[in-house]
């Protein structure tokens, strides 16, 4: 593995000292026992964490108490502190996730919507609120209240916030996906809730077409047979199969707030979302997140990790059908715009998000490595065209951060910011490892685990290890950890998820190395990681040394089954006009020998037109080893493009 150590940014002494970490430090120094400063910003960091972990009741009320929380704490903060699954958070506790996200000044802009065709809608704080109460109240004339389901087959566009936010406001529970999810995905994740009330759009844009959802919407209602209320966002024709009760967004806008129901406080694990696995192994897991925990763990992602200050500026390009729409979402409790956008990253051209950085004057910008490598493909320079000064934090997250992308953000987009990539996942709904502004960051490594999280790495006999390969864990409970899978009653499906490689301990499903420096470097899925010779080895370093190559737009191995052993397989998807020629193939070995190890140079190096992938965007290696070896792909409506499966069956090049 390539030494991922080059320190890349330090943080000024003087950002350090402004920082929502250091006030909250001073905070929990005086008032709940956390250790004084040490000798400097990185022995401080792990004084703090290390206390956070030891300590977590002190520190989830430190937290508390810092962030401001709407809601009564209660009494007792953790019950049954050492058992996972079956700790127990602020059992006495009342909070309205609504109300905390919906609290800040009247004059602040709550929100800023734009999309690909260059459309540009705004909502203030009180017109947020203004919205969120009539809507709430047109749910509740519909009869949703606490232990209901809403479900949102929605754009990325401030409906699909009001919406949500009105669901919480009442105690029922939100879930949602993008409409570009084909039917039977859909109905897979809404047929399991129970859903009362669906709010759809009939149509969406992306990449400069228009598609209309009409037809598609017919099906998903055959599909959600506990279906009562459907509130259509636009105008477009009403689907077949439509409930009796069908009415249009605007007449819930037109309602007055007032005749919503009095705002309530709920119990501190009252059901906020319903969020769903990637399914690609199986019917997508539908896995229930609290309201207490998602809040309390995005506060202290926002405002520790991510240094969200009120008045700031939040963009992460997201769907309604990914975890990071609910992360961005929170960032409103921390009195934040944020920064909606709906349509494609790179239409009509490859600046359309890095003008939006500039003209709206973004902070905190949100994405993933394979944006960032595409940038870096085609040649864009964003600090060479565009203002980015009030840029301060770059976050990435969907797969392992690359250590050359590391440096194209630094050369090519920003030299002045804290790149942030955080990992952790809809499981947790939140982030186990992630950026600390206090820290420098290093090439291609994760800045440090979460604070109160006992993130770690493990080897097969169940023992830390640093500087070694092993699989990601958590070895305590933390607030976010679901409440639990629908249909589920028994939990033994939640336990055999996380809990059945390490007793007591959660099992991620990551493979990853924890440096000597306390970052942590992500090496891919656990279920997917290849094991040539008995060596195993995660695909993202692979990856890394491959995408560097200019002529590579994105890359995918497996471990083929062969003569009694496992051989690696790359799969190639070329720049357009590029051939895999024999000298190409020769700088792909030694870029992979070179970079890595020859144990990871792989048997076979094959060009294919498309690589398939997940409805939020990530490479399914799985499916495609599947087709490999003859066997059934579990459930082919989990991918965007299952149709691409059929370029890896039966091929030549993997007969001998």
């Amino acid at each position: 593995m390539d030494k991922p150590s080059a320190t890349l940014w330090q943080p000024p002494a003087e950002r350090i000292a402004a920082s929502e970490l250091t006030r909250f430090a001073r905070l929990a120094r005086q008032r709940h026992g956390a250790p004084p400063a040490a000798s400097g910003p990185e022995a401080s960091w792990q004084a703090l964490h290390a206390w956070s972990v030891r300590e977590r009741a002190a520190f989830w009320s430190a937290l508390w108490d810092h962030a401001g929380v709407i809601g009564e704490r209660g009494a007792q903060v953790l019950s049954d502190g050492d058992r996972m699954p079956g700790a127990r958070w602020f059992e006495d506790g009342r909070l309205n996730f609504a109300e905390n996200l919906l609290a800040g000044p009247e004059a602040q802009l709550a929100l800023i919507a734009c999309d690909e065709s260059g459309s540009r809608r705004t909502l203030s704080r009180p017109e947020l609120r203004h919205a969120v109460h009539a809507v709430a109240a047109g749910f509740a004339a519909a009869g949703i209240g606490p232990g209901d389901v809403v479900a949102g087959f929605l754009a990325n566009t401030p409906e699909a916030v009001i919406a949500m936010l009105a669901t919480a406001r009442l105690g029922a529970t939100w879930t949602s996906t993008s409409p570009d999810f084909g039917a039977s995905a859909v109905i897979e994740r809404f047929g399991q809730t129970g859903a009362k009330l669906l709010v759809a759009t009939g149509s969406y844009r992306y990449g400069g077409k228009h598609f209309d959802c009409t037809a598609k919407l017919a099906e998903i209602l055959r599909g959600m047979p506990a279906l009562r209320t459907l509130v259509l966002v636009d105008t477009g024709n009403v689907p077949a199969g439509a409930p009796a009760d069908t009415r249009p967004w605007h007449e819930l806008l037109a309602l007055d707030p007032a005749q919503a129901p009095p705002l309530q406080r709920f119990p501190f694990n009252t059901p906020l979302c319903v969020l769903y696995s990637s399914g690609t192994t199986g019917k997508p897991k539908a896995i229930v997140h609290g309201a207490g925990g998602t809040l309390l763990q995005h506060r202290k992602e926002h405002l520790l990790h991510t240094d969200i200050r009120p008045g700031d500026r939040v963009f992460f390009f997201t769907t309604t059908g990914w975890m990071m729409w609910n992360w961005l979402v929170s960032a409103l409790a921390s009195q934040a715009t944020i920064i909606l956008y709906d349509g494609s990253p790179t239409f009509p051209d490859n600046d359309v998000l890095w003008r939006m950085a500039a003209a709206e004057r973004i902070n905190v910008f949100g994405t993933s490595p394979r944006f960032l490598a595409a940038m870096e493909k085609a040649g864009v320079k964003p600090r060479a065209s565009h203002d980015l000064g009030a840029l301060r934090t770059i976050l990435s997250t969907g797969s392992p951060l690359a250590a050359n992308q590391f440096d194209y953000v630094y050369e090519s987009v920003a030299p002045d910011v804290q790149l942030a990539s955080i990992s952790g996942g809809t499981d947790i709904v939140s982030c186990f490892c992630l950026g600390v502004p206090w820290l420098p960051v290093r090439r291609g490594q994760i800045q440090g685990a979460g604070l109160a999280m006992a993130t770690d790495v493990y080897d097969s006999d169940g023992q830390p290890v640093v500087d070694q390969r092993g699989e990601l864990v958590c070895a305590a409970p933390f607030p976010s950890m679901p409440l639990g899978f629908l249909n589920d009653a028994d939990g033994v499906r939640y336990h055999k998820a996380y809990f059945e490689r390490f007793a007591n301990i959660w099992h991620h499903g990551d493979y990853a190395i924890r440096t000597a420096s306390g970052g942590f470097v992500i090496l891919g899925r656990s279920d997917a990681v290849l094991n040539p010779g008995g060596v195993r080895i995660g695909t993202a370093e692979i990856y890394r040394q491959v995408e560097q190559l200019p002529e590579i737009l994105e890359s995918l191995a497996i471990g083929q089954k062969h003569d009694g052993d496992e051989r690696v397989v790359l799969f190639l998807r070329l720049r357009p006009g590029t051939a895999l020629d024999a000298m190409l193939e020769q700088r792909i070995r030694q870029a992979i020998r070179d970079g890595a190890s020859p144990r990871h140079v792989p048997a076979r190096i094959i060009a294919v037109a498309d690589l398939p992938r997940t409805l939020s965007g990530k490479l399914v290696e799985l499916a495609v080893r599947d087709v490999v070896h003859g066997l059934p792909v579990g459930n082919r409506e989990a991918l965007a493009n299952p149709e691409v499966l059929e370029l890896f069956r039966d091929l030549p090049q993997l007969r001998s």
